[in-house]
């Protein structure tokens, strides 16, 4: 395979901790209840997707020597074929890709080879090995030729962060095309593209979640010269908030299925674009009137924390079907603090 210098991306200043200046320990103020919940989120099981936002959390949280470690476990149970912490991962082909970020990162900070080498055989499979469409796009599964709205979080972003700035865009345009419903401003959660059709047409609320952070990492991850690929994307961004925006609820929240109010209220949806919104106006992509709906979403999930650090109330694991706890609903907790504060 071409091989890449990982070391010298300009990509990795586009987000906290990439440059090494914070990292080490958190550049904000002490704070008990964001301490609980990154206790609690080391504490639990994780699978792929589950490490890779982890870690992302963390990496934006300035936490430097936990993102060493995380990579290290990431890169220890890459698959064969490449992908990363795949030990348990029930077959995904573009969830391990969200490890690649903090995986580059480590890379950088440490010289170490191993990790450079995890990363490079984990970009290899998804821009060489992994199945894709006929158009070239991601499929999210091994054993279904079906797309979903979580990739958009998994792979874009470690392929913008890799150098891959085209390919990360082009991702994100075929997923899109097949996933965006422009009447309501949302995406749906799974096309089958062996049988054309939806296998989940419903605008799930954590998927719209992903969906937007994806984008929006990768929205300020592009270089000056892409600025016409990056005006679109904010576009994309801003659109998905205002279709969310136009369901969220008065304490804040938002249910599970974003347009359907008899589905469960919902925690996780909320810190995820209280996280995009915090980090898009201080890049000065997206509007400032989206703080205010951001601070609602903000204060709704921090009333959602018990005594043991555990969000409450985020579409939960192990299969994501009623309210409970999740690995990423811990992790998004932390990202959307490190935006709020940063800066």
């Amino acid at each position: 395979m071409q091989r890449r210098n990982f070391l010298k991306l300009a990509s990795f200043s586009a987000w906290p901790g990439w440059t090494g200046e914070t990292a080490g320990k958190s550049q904000w103020p002490a704070d008990d209840v964001r301490e609980k919940v990154k206790r609690a989120m080391l504490a639990m099981q994780r699978d792929a997707w589950e490490q890779g936002v982890a870690a992302q959390a963390l990496l934006e949280s300035g936490e430097r020597d936990l993102v060493v470690v995380m990579a290290r476990e990431a890169a220890l149970r890459q698959d064969d074929d490449g992908r990363l912490a795949v030990l348990s991962c029930f077959g995904g082909v573009t969830d391990p890709a969200a490890n690649g970020p903090a995986l580059l990162w480590a890379a950088a900070a440490t010289a170490d080879p191993t990790l450079k080498k995890a990363a490079e055989r984990m970009l290899d499979f998804l821009l060489r090995r992994a199945p894709r469409a006929a158009d070239g796009i991601l499929f999210h599964i091994l054993d279904k030729p079906q797309i979903w709205v979580d990739s958009l979080f998994m792979a874009p972003p470690f392929l913008a962060a890799a150098g891959e700035f085209v390919e990360a865009v082009k991702q994100i345009e075929g997923i899109r095309r097949r996933l965006w419903n422009p009447n309501k401003k949302l995406f749906s959660a799974i096309w089958d593209e062996g049988q054309q059709k939806f296998e989940r047409g419903d605008c799930w609320g954590v998927g719209n979640g992903w969906a937007a952070a994806g984008m929006c990492r990768v929205a300020l991850a592009l270089p000056t010269a892409m600025a016409s690929d990056k005006t679109r994307l904010v576009g994309y961004v801003a659109d998905l908030l205002d279709g969310c925006l136009r369901h969220q609820r008065p304490d804040g929240l938002f249910h599970d299925v974003v347009d359907d109010p008899s589905s469960f209220i919902e925690t996780n949806l909320a810190q995820m674009l209280a996280y995009v919104i915090f980090r898009g106006v201080k890049a000065g992509c997206l509007k400032p009137t989206y703080l205010k709906p951001a601070a609602r979403m903000r204060r709704a999930a921090r009333a959602k924390i018990d005594n043991y650090g555990l969000v409450r109330g985020v579409c939960g694991s192990p299969d994501f079907s009623a309210p409970g706890t999740a690995c990423e609903g811990q992790a998004f907790f932390l990202l959307m603090e490190a935006a709020a504060l940063d800066g």
